[in-house]
């Protein structure tokens, strides 16, 4: 039998001893460190949060189960006071179930009626059974931002409520497509976390007012990949009124029907080429020419708004929202090899006609 060392015996008694008694005597106890005074920003960030939280709430979706017993949650989103009388704003697309619930924070559910909509910008105005006591938060506007200044979103993403993030402006002048085929202008984007949940909520600056209602975001996965978008508070505060008193805001229009871009672009055309014109309608007062696919005669190409290059037909829409119904546009037409320019009044219509696409 082989012997071990007298080195190697040493330490295995040394490993199966007892440990060695510690002299605790004299030893001072470990002291919790004062915090100290929180930093500005910390400081700012807190007094937002606390400020403007109480006005945020959560927003249910639901609809009628077989049966018509029971109630299922279609989805959920987030939602903001907006003023003195307690109406509620957040997006269209949060809002497509037959019944409406809203809870406010740390309070029970309340029904809610859907009042007015504007698909075309993606916002919904909300008037609750019950009052609420929460004041409406503080506007600012969106016309003066500057990319890297601060922003914060509270909302309620994937259901957990109350949930503050923050980030920067990202960029501005981002076009949003919406499911009535037009895009929302000078969408604001932002790298502050955006989640599914936080569609509705508000988009606040640094002295907490609110910028932005949060919309959407653009990730292959669904959830937070740097990219959130917030339609700006100067389009908000432009609808949100009509949409309470009328329960519907204007569809600035002119009566055209345009090209599908995909055909415009197979046929070399550079703009919006008009494919025909509602009678009556003030582009066909105006003289405005449709296409004539029989003879292979193009119609009116558009190809600047008040100046500005119309390139697709976002940018002409842009153009006549920002106008608004009951002004004029002045257009540059190209009609063969002649350009003509040409003023036409913009006027509500009733549906989306500048957004078919024939020949899809």
């Amino acid at each position: 039998m082989r012997t071990l060392p007298l080195i190697a015996l040493a330490f295995l008694a040394a490993c199966n001893a007892p440990p060695a008694p510690v002299d605790t005597q004299g030893a001072d106890p470990r002291v919790v460190q004062a915090r100290g005074t929180l930093a500005e920003s910390e400081q700012a960030t807190i007094a937002i949060f606390e400020t403007a939280s109480p006005s945020v709430v959560l927003v249910i979706s639901g609809g009628r189960a077989p049966g018509g017993f029971n109630t299922v949650e279609l989805g959920s989103g987030t939602g903001f006071v907006w003023d003195e009388a307690g109406h509620i704003v957040t997006n269209n697309h949060v809002v497509q179930g037959q019944e409406v619930l809203v809870r406010p924070p740390g309070g029970d559910e309340i029904r809610a009626t859907v009042i007015g909509r504007a698909p075309q910008y993606d916002i919904a105005v909300l008037r609750l059974e019950q009052p609420t006591q929460a004041r409406p938060l503080a506007l600012g506007t969106s016309s003066d931002l500057r990319v890297g200044q601060a922003t914060f979103a509270i909302g309620n993403p994937f259901g957990f409520d109350q949930t503050i993030t923050s980030g920067i402006v990202s960029a501005l002048g981002r076009q949003l497509p919406t499911q009535e085929g037009r895009e929302i202008a000078d969408v604001i984007q932002t790298d502050a976390a955006i989640n599914p949940g936080n569609s509705g909520g508000p988009l606040l600056d640094s002295a907490g007012r609110v910028i932005g209602v949060t919309t959407a975001i653009f990730s292959p996965s669904g959830a937070y990949a740097g990219l959130g978008f917030a339609v700006p508070i100067d389009t908000v505060a432009r609808v949100v009124p009509q949409l309470i008193a009328n329960g519907r805001a204007p569809i600035a229009g002119i009566g055209i029907v345009a090209a599908d871009q995909s055909i415009a672009t197979r046929l070399g055309v550079e703009g919006v080429l008009v494919w025909q014109t509602a009678n009556g309608s003030p582009a066909d007062r105006a003289g405005l020419r449709g296409t004539d696919p029989r003879g292979g005669v193009l119609g009116d190409v558009i190809v600047q708004a008040e100046g500005e290059p119309v390139r697709r037909l976002a940018d002409l829409t842009n153009t006549l929202d920002r106008l608004g119904v009951g002004g004029n546009v002045n257009l540059t037409l190209r009609r063969g090899d002649r350009t003509l320019q040409v003023s036409v009044p913009i006027t509500d219509i009733s549906t989306p006609q500048e957004t078919a696409t024939p020949g899809k």
